[in-house]
């Protein structure tokens, strides 16, 4: 198979950065990851000079969402300027034609009603406009995350098909966070699919902890705790885009891809 594959970028030029790397694709953040400000286009020449520029390199783009983002959120103050700086991705994704917007699910505290979460969530799509799809990511930490364990992702999904527009959410796929988050790498592809209907990206990471540790640090492919064949299973099953957010800048991500694309068949 030949899947479309690249890296996390900096956006300031984010085909020239696929084309280094010897890619297909690139996933960036618009603007500052630990911000609730608006999305901003750094590109030269704006969102449409970008859109041009990608489609006539035949690159594909994602855009990841600011990590503060959390709609599953009980607390006004989080939830509400979550669900509209998520609105302003969505929009500026369309702009410059990318493929989809990539979430984490979110979480709520300890002892909250996890069921709240998940009704957020539903109430979130529900008066979200998507232009892009929405791809809900997996996450490794929190007890009480809407997205770490399966068990959780099926609740989540089935809040989500009540909601209209539900069928516009996809689901992002991390091969680090589903490891340490307790999830076999062997069967999750399948037991994901049985639960969503899809896997739309792979993001590809291996993981610097141990199985089921909660952390959410990633590393090198080869370089860390998952077996290297249980990521290519899970790239080959997946058959979706794959995103590697792994360190080492260019060359380190370029050796991740033709690491894939030699184990992977990819």
């Amino acid at each position: 198979m030949t899947l479309r594959i690249g890296g996390h970028v900096d956006q300031a030029d984010p085909v020239a950065e696929a084309l280094a790397r010897g890619a297909t694709l690139s996933q960036f953040f618009l603007g500052d990851p630990q911000s609730y400000k608006g999305p901003v286009v750094e590109y030269a020449g704006g969102a449409a000079a970008l859109r041009a520029a990608a489609e006539e390199a035949g690159i594909d783009l994602y855009v990841h969402a600011p990590y503060p983002i959390n709609v599953a959120a009980t607390n006004n103050r989080i939830r509400i300027p979550g669900r509209k700086l998520l609105q302003q991705h969505l929009h500026a994704a369309a702009e410059i034609g990318a493929k989809g917007v990539v979430v984490h699910g979110g979480h709520l505290g300890k002892d909250e009603d996890a069921g709240v979460g998940f009704d957020n969530w539903r109430k979130c799509v529900d008066g979200l406009e998507m232009p892009v799809p929405l791809l809900i990511e997996n996450t490794a930490g929190g007890d009480n995350a809407m997205a770490r364990r399966l068990e959780a992702v099926e609740r989540l999904w089935e809040a989500i098909g009540r909601a209209e527009g539900g069928d516009t959410v996809g689901f992002c796929l991390d091969t680090c966070h589903a490891h340490a988050g307790g999830n076999d790498l062997g069967s999750v592809v399948e037991k994901v699919r049985a639960i969503t209907g899809r896997v739309d990206l792979v993001h590809c990471n291996d993981s610097r902890d141990t199985f089921d540790s909660g952390a959410d640090r990633h590393t090198n492919l080869g370089s860390g705790h998952i077996d290297g064949a249980d990521i290519a299973h899970v790239v080959r099953e997946a058959g979706a885009p794959v995103v590697v957010e792994t360190p080492g800048g260019t060359e380190g991500q370029r050796a991740d891809i033709d690491w894939l694309r030699e184990h992977a068949d990819a």
